[in-house]
């Protein structure tokens, strides 16, 4: 399923599968895959031992490839069935604006819930999470995929909390995407559906510069979005970005567009640029453009020169590991409650403050 040309299906699978459980020992559901990015969640989970043990989607064409894609999963006649089951968790990719309700009963279901990002597209849908969270004591998770299904941006984070580069001054990542405006589904051009640019693509951005820096807060000090190229999709916003400043002073900033030119060998050039109080780092993530496919390169200077480090493949994808522990041992170490809504909410915070400026 890893297509480095599609990022609405590209989907990462570990050189070196490292399961953490027993067969059995922790089942799951996926339902409604509305975006492609539950195949990569499906694949987190099982590489960790995880048990793939129904599906679910409302679309009878699309139920039937997963059919012949999961064969001998059990497949539910209703999401009802779903809750109703002994799964631990549902992973899904619903529609954007349909994620936060769906999460909600997943929870008063007394299971554990697993989205993709974005996941949730108002400030109203995330109070109601943190009500059922609070009510439940279960997990609303998410797949923030650009931090925790690629090598080179997990990695990283190793180096910044061993102090290679000293405390992190400020951060600028860039996330383009192809559009690929045929083969996308009306949704994805409904604002009220997608929850704009910053709301959808940028809630990435937001997750790494909290995790990288252990923070939870920060101040909106700019945010704009725009129609740039596609006036026959007044709805879609195609560029957008944020300026933020965390509560420990670290400034960051955010770039996301659909511009990715078709003659690119990949999606998208994801990059993050990390400067320290004692050295910078880049990560090139998907591949090194202009000069070769290989993904997963991390560009350091510091005190003792200048380094180009090569993971991939040699990093792996603990997240998924350690977030079946966590929903196993109600513990905290793949991701905290706090910062999957902490990256949320200012991501729709900077949605909000563009949406007034335009």
């Amino acid at each position: 399923m890893t297509n480095a040309n599609d990022g609405m299906n590209y989907a990462p699978t570990a050189a070196k599968p490292q399961p953490v459980v027993e067969p059995g020992q922790f089942k799951f559901a996926a339902a409604f895959f509305d975006h492609g990015h539950l195949y990569g969640m499906i694949n987190g989970l099982r590489e960790a031992g995880a048990e793939l043990a129904m599906i679910f989607d409302p679309n009878a064409e699309r139920l039937a490839a997963l059919k012949e894609k999961f064969p001998g999963v059990a497949i539910a006649q209703s999401f009802e069935e779903v809750l109703a089951s002994d799964v631990q968790m549902v992973a899904a990719a619903a529609i954007p604006n349909r994620r936060g309700p769906i999460g909600c009963q997943v929870m008063q279901a007394g299971k554990d819930y697993f989205t993709d990002k974005c996941p949730l597209t108002s400030l109203e849908q995330l109070q109601e999470a943190e009500n059922v969270v609070a009510a439940t004591g279960q997990k609303y998770m998410v797949y923030y995929s650009e931090r925790v299904h690629v090598e080179s941006a997990w990695y990283v984070d190793q180096l910044i909390q061993d102090g290679v580069i000293g405390d992190i001054v400020h951060m600028e990542i860039f996330g383009p995407h192809r559009l690929g405006k045929a083969g996308r589904p009306d949704w994805f051009f409904d604002k009220e559906q997608y929850g704009g640019i910053l709301t959808d693509i940028a809630s990435h951005q937001f997750d790494q510069f909290l995790h990288y820096t252990r923070c939870s807060q920060g101040t909106i000090a700019h945010a704009a979005v725009d129609n740039r190229a596609n006036p026959d999709k007044p709805g879609l916003e195609d560029v957008g970005q944020a300026v933020m400043i965390l509560e420990n002073g670290v400034q960051c900033f955010s770039r996301v567009n659909w511009f990715t030119p078709d003659g690119m060998r990949g999606w998208g050039d994801g990059r993050s640029f990390i400067t320290g109080t004692k050295g910078t780092i880049e990560i090139r993530k998907y591949f090194d453009f202009g000069r070769s496919n290989d993904s997963d390169t991390i560009i350091l200077a510091n005190h003792e020169g200048e380094q180009v480090l090569k993971v991939k493949g040699q990093v792996g994808f603990p997240f998924f590991g350690q977030l079946i522990l966590d929903c196993l041992n109600r513990t905290e170490n793949a991701m905290t409650q706090e910062h999957a809504f902490a990256a949320s909410r200012l991501s729709l915070q900077a949605q909000a403050l563009a949406d007034q400026a335009r």
